[in-house]
C-alpha cells in the first residue's frame, strides 16, 4: 500500500511539474513589421539628426521600449530589391529582382512567409508590395498596385480590385488593424503593414498641410556639394533639387485623386505660397533653398503620418492584449536623402541611402533603451522572422538572424563588412551602377557602366560627411589593397564574381547602345 502511494505521489508531481514546464514555455511570437517606403534615419527623432527635422514621439518610444540599429545596411538601395531581399534572405542577383524598371518577383521561389505560413503562422501583407507579381505565401493580401497613390487608394485585395476612401496611410493602418482584430486567435501572427509613406511625391495629408508654420529649416552642410575631385558618376546625376525637382515634387501641381473637399483644403494651402514663389522668380541657390524647404515640409509631413500610424498599431496591440507576445519592428526599404549632396532619392552607396532604420521592441527580451551598432542588413530579416518562430533557416539564404543581437549577445563572428550593389541605369535619374564593400569605417567602390570605371575610397572617420576620395592618396595604399582583397572574397561568397546580365540594368539603352535592352520573359505565376 505504502509503496502504490509513493508512486501515485511520485506520478502526480510528474504530471504538476510537466504541466507547469509546458505553461512556462514561451509561446512563439506574433511578428509585426510595421514597413515605410523611403524613410531615412533623419527623419526620426530618436536618431539624433543634429538639425532637429521632426519629433517623432511613436517611433521614439520603440527605442526607449526595445533597440535601435545604427548600422542597418541595405544591398541594393532601391524599393523592390530590398523587399525581394527582405522576403527571400538573399541578394538581388540570387532572388532575380535587380531593379524597379523590368523586374517581376519570382512567386514560386522560397520565401520567409511560406516557410512561417507552412509552420502555423497566419500570414498577412497589407499596403506597398511593388514587386509586379502577386504576393504567395501569405493567407491574405491586400496591396497597392505599384506605386500606389496617396489619396483614395484603389487596392487589389486577394485578387480583387477595390476602392478605398481617405488618406493612403491611414487605409493602410485601419486595413492592418481590422485584420489584428480579426486574425485567427488560435494562431501566431506575422503581419507586413508596409505605407507608400513617405515616397515621392511625399503628399502630406490634409490634417498636416501647413504642420511646421513655415519653419525655414537647417540646411545640410553638403547642400551645395559640388563634386570636386569625384568620378564622373557622382556629378552625373538627374537627382538635385537644382535640376530635376518636378512641379509635382514642389506642389505647384494637386497631389492626383483627390476628393473636391480634399483638394480645396489642398489649395487653401498651397496656392497663396505657390503665387508668392511664381513672383519672386528664384534662380540659383535662392531656388534651391526654396525647394529643399518646400520639400521638408512635405517629406516631414508624410512621416508624422507614419509616425501616427505607429501609435494606432501598438494601440491595437494593447487593446488585442497581445503587446507582450509581439516582436514589433519598425524599418524601411532603404535611407534617403533630405538635401545631402544636393539630393533627394536614394540608390547611392552614400551612408543616407544606405543606412535603413530599424527599430525593434520584443518585451522581456530586448533591454529597454538598447543600442546596437553592429552591421546589419535587411539581408537579415528573413533568417530573423525565422529564428524568432523556432523555425530552421535554410542553408541557401545569405543573412544572419539577428535575435542574439536582441538578446544583448554579439557573436564572435558576426560580419564586419557588407557587400553592396546597385544595378538600375540610366533611368530614373541618372544614377551609374556600382558595387563595393563596406565596413565601419570605410567604403571601397567601383562605379563601372557604361562609361565609367572608377574606383573611390570613402573614409568615415576623416571624412564623415563622404565628399572626398581617397583611393589615390599615399597613406591609403594599404587600405585600398586590404579593401579590394575583403570586397573579393564577399563576392565570391555571395556568388556574384561574373558581369550581370543585361536586364538587371532596366530596359533603356546605355548612351551609345543601338537599341534598349530586350525585356526578360515574364515568368508565370506561381499557384
Amino acid at each position: 500500500m505504502a509503496n502504490r502511494m509513493v508512486g501515485r505521489l511520485g506520478m502526480l508531481l510528474t504530471f504538476v511539474l510537466s504541466a507547469g514546464l509546458h505553461a512556462a514555455e514561451p509561446t512563439r511570437p506574433n511578428i509585426l513589421l510595421i514597413f515605410a517606403d523611403d524613410l531615412t534615419c533623419q527623419a526620426i527623432s530618436a536618431y539624433g539628426d543634429k538639425r532637429r527635422l521632426l519629433e517623432t514621439p511613436q517611433m521614439d518610444r520603440l527605442a526607449k521600449e526595445g533597440m535601435r540599429f545604427d548600422r542597418c545596411l541595405v544591398t541594393n538601395s532601391i524599393c523592390g530589391p530590398s523587399r525581394a531581399t527582405i522576403l527571400t534572405g538573399k541578394y538581388s542577383h540570387v532572388n532575380g529582382f535587380y531593379n524597379n524598371s523590368n523586374s517581376r518577383f519570382d512567386g514560386a521561389q522560397q520565401t520567409f512567409p511560406k516557410i512561417l505560413k507552412a509552420s502555423g503562422y497566419s500570414t498577412a501583407i497589407i499596403g506597398k508590395w511593388h514587386l509586379q507579381s502577386e504576393p504567395t505565401g501569405f493567407d491574405y493580401w491586400h496591396i497597392l498596385p505599384g506605386q500606389g497613390i496617396y489619396y483614395n487608394p484603389p487596392m487589389n485585395k486577394m485578387g480583387q480590385q477595390v476602392k478605398h476612401s481617405g488618406y493612403t496611410t491611414d487605409v493602410i493602418t485601419d486595413l492592418s488593424i481590422d485584420w489584428i482584430k480579426n486574425r485567427d486567435k488560435s494562431k501566431p501572427f506575422l503581419l507586413m503593414s508596409q505605407h507608400k509613406a513617405p515616397h515621392r511625391e511625399w503628399a502630406p495629408a490634409v490634417r498636416h498641410l501647413g504642420w511646421d508654420k513655415d519653419r525655414q529649416y537647417p540646411e545640410p552642410e553638403t547642400l551645395f556639394d559640388d563634386y570636386a575631385g569625384r568620378s564622373k558618376a557622382i556629378s552625373d546625376h538627374d537627382m538635385g533639387l537644382d535640376r530635376s525637382f518636378s512641379e509635382l515634387d514642389a506642389k505647384l501641381k494637386p497631389s492626383a485623386n483627390m476628393t473636391e473637399e480634399q483638394l480645396k483644403a489642398w489649395n487653401a494651402y498651397y496656392e497663396p505660397r505657390n503665387d508668392a514663389y511664381r513672383k519672386a522668380k528664384l534662380t540659383g541657390k535662392d531656388l534651391v533653398r526654396w525647394r529643399y524647404n518646400r520639400y521638408m515640409h512635405d517629406y516631414l509631413a508624410c512621416v508624422k503620418a507614419v509616425d501616427e500610424s505607429v501609435g494606432r498599431m501598438l494601440e491595437a496591440l494593447e487593446q488585442e492584449g497581445i503587446a507582450q507576445n509581439t516582436v514589433v519592428i519598425c524599418s524601411s526599404d532603404q535611407g534617403f536623402f533630405l538635401g545631402e549632396h544636393g539630393w533627394f532619392d536614394k540608390r547611392w552607396i552614400f551612408e543616407e541611402s544606405l543606412r535603413s532604420p530599424l527599430l525593434v521592441r520584443w518585451p522581456g527580451v530586448i533591454k529597454p533603451a538598447s543600442v546596437n551598432g553592429n552591421i546589419v542588413s535587411l539581408l537579415d530579416f528573413a533568417e530573423t522572422f525565422l529564428d524568432l518562430a523556432g523555425e530552421k533557416i535554410p542553408a541557401d539564404m545569405q543573412g544572419r538572424s539577428m535575435v542574439p543581437l536582441f538578446r544583448g549577445n554579439v557573436p564572435s563572428d558576426w560580419r564586419k563588412s557588407l557587400y553592396y550593389h546597385y544595378y538600375e541605369f540610366p533611368a530614373p535619374h541618372h544614377v551609374r551602377p556600382h558595387y563595393g564593400v563596406i565596413t565601419d569605417r570605410y567604403k571601397l567602390i567601383h562605379y563601372y557602366k557604361p562609361d565609367v570605371n572608377d574606383w573611390e575610397l570613402l573614409d568615415r572617420q576623416a571624412d564623415p560627411l563622404e565628399v572626398k576620395n581617397f583611393y589615390q592618396a599615399p597613406e591609403y595604399t594599404q587600405t585600398v589593397k586590404e579593401l579590394h582583397a575583403e570586397l573579393n572574397r564577399l563576392r565570391e561568397e555571395v556568388k556574384e564574381t561574373g558581369e550581370p546580365p543585361r536586364e538587371a540594368f532596366g530596359n533603356q539603352a546605355f548612351e551609345g547602345e543601338q537599341k534598349p535592352a530586350p525585356k526578360p520573359a515574364v515568368k508565370k505565376k506561381a499557384e
